[in-house]
């Protein structure tokens, strides 16, 4: 079931929020448990159970609290993991499978290392991993973010309020961004060639698709989170301003890049070691992180080659990319360098295979026709499509910045009545619910990206 779908928006969400609100707080964890089981179940019913085991027997080891129990229950956790995603049935991939095993993994370290009491309550447990908010494809949240919340949390009218506000963005992102721009994909992904320039609107509109649809899937994750009391972390913060990989890094895709940081890299040195290991820890956890993504080379390959710039920035030109008083020329250069590494690395992630990966690549620099395609046709469908997008790529592009919630926080400003503020809440929201369920009811491409992981 899709957060940005008919059944979920008016039927297993209000659901969901009605039960919530009926039983008493001994039993809050209990509804969103069998809710976020229903939801799982409704696209992967025979996968429900191995989620439901792993936590069971993770459960049974860590409450032993003894290191070898919790050295095993860290190996039962990866296990399923590693046969599903690289054993060649990535076919047949349980949704969320790395999402909520990094979960698992995360408990039982911070367990390990005493950050975290350990959770002798099975169905608080199974509640953090089975969250349905964030189950199936992040943030990544983990237990000692929580596990206050799941024992006793606050569910005030600000927060359920804050949340809808912040769902109806996601959903907006979601349904009237990445969607349009996924067709847009598709169209060019269809043309018989293109030529070099189409290739560039061809990258940004990849790599602005993966960007709506995953931080419009994590807003409203972080949106429902709020409706129940949870506070998940921050997964994307405007990643498009930043002035290096490394910034770019701290700003997409958050929780990833933290978890890999604090289980993986730090354990293993992090920055405090030689030059040479530096570079060995770094490229290790950009090989894993390309590997968590999936099998194919093309991701191993787009991982490597962030790695690379990431040990490249941090070993070489200080000055241009992390000298914090830089000049304008010089913010500008780094401003163009990130967004041309994130678009060339973007086209490999997005490709089928690293051919074909290498072909989106190459099309920025020359043109890709096929064999007998007629050329004057294939420039007017080109026109075509760029003429019926190009007011929603700049939208896009201009929504990739701060400046959108600037404005907006500039317009709150200026009212001075709180219940006009709530007005403008209200028509927001109704406003963002009633496009985008015009366009689910007639349209058809609604994929989340990011549920292949």
């Amino acid at each position: 079931m899709l957060f940005s779908s008919i059944q979920f928006l008016y039927f297993f969400l209000p659901a969901v929020l009605v039960a919530y609100r009926l039983v008493g707080r001994q039993y809050k964890n209990l509804v969103l448990l069998i809710f976020s089981c229903i939801f799982y179940a409704w696209g992967e019913p025979r996968y429900i159970f191995l989620m439901l085991a792993q936590v069971v027997i993770v459960y049974i080891f860590t409450r032993f609290v003894n290191e070898k129990y919790i050295l095993w229950a860290v190996l039962v956790s990866v296990i399923p993991l590693i046969y599903y995603k690289y054993s060649g049935r990535a076919d047949h991939l349980p949704i969320g499978i790395s999402f909520y095993t990094f979960q698992l993994i995360s408990y039982c370290v911070d367990l390990h290392r005493k950050r975290v009491p350990v959770q002798k309550n099975l169905v608080n447990l199974m509640t953090y991993v089975t969250l349905f908010p964030q189950l199936v494809a992040g943030p990544i949240v983990r237990y000692n973010e929580i596990n206050c919340e799941l024992e006793n949390r606050d569910n005030n009218i600000q927060d359920f309020s804050d949340g809808i506000v912040r769902f109806a963005a996601g959903l907006g992102k979601k349904v009237l961004i990445a969607n349009i721009l996924g067709e847009v994909v598709r169209e060019i992904s269809d043309l018989p060639g293109r030529e070099v320039w189409m290739s560039w609107v061809f990258a940004l509109a990849v790599v602005m698709q993966i960007y709506y649809d995953f931080s419009g899937y994590s807003d409203m994750a972080a949106g429902l989170g709020l409706m129940f009391g949870f506070h998940f972390p921050t997964n994307f913060r405007y990643p498009f301003i930043s002035e290096n990989i490394s910034e770019f890094w701290r700003r997409w895709h958050i929780t990833l890049g933290a978890w890999f940081r604090d289980y993986i890299y730090v354990p293993m040195g992090g920055n405090k070691v030689n030059r040479k290991r530096l570079v060995f820890n770094l490229m290790t956890v950009w090989l894993l992180t390309g590997i968590w993504h999936g099998a194919g080379a093309n991701f191993i390959l787009w991982g490597l080659f962030f790695g690379m710039l990431i040990c490249f920035e941090k070993l070489f030109p200080q000055k241009l990319f992390l000298k914090p008083e830089k000049t304008i020329i010089l913010r500008i250069v780094s401003h163009v360098y990130v967004i041309l590494a994130v678009l060339i690395s973007f086209l490999m992630f997005n490709a089928d295979s690293v051919a074909l990966g290498l072909r989106d690549i190459s099309g920025l620099f020359r043109n890709l026709y096929a064999e007998n395609s007629g050329i004057t046709m294939l420039k007017l469908e080109q026109m075509h499509i760029l003429g019926n997008r190009f007011v929603l790529m700049m939208v896009a592009i201009l929504g990739a910045t701060p400046v959108p919630v600037n404005i907006v926080r500039k317009i709150y400003s200026i009212f001075i009545f709180e219940n006009l503020k709530q007005v403008f809440r209200i028509l927001y929201v109704f406003v963002v619910l009633i496009l985008c369920t015009a366009y689910l009811i007639d349209g058809s491409f609604n994929p989340f990206l990011y549920f292949r992981f």
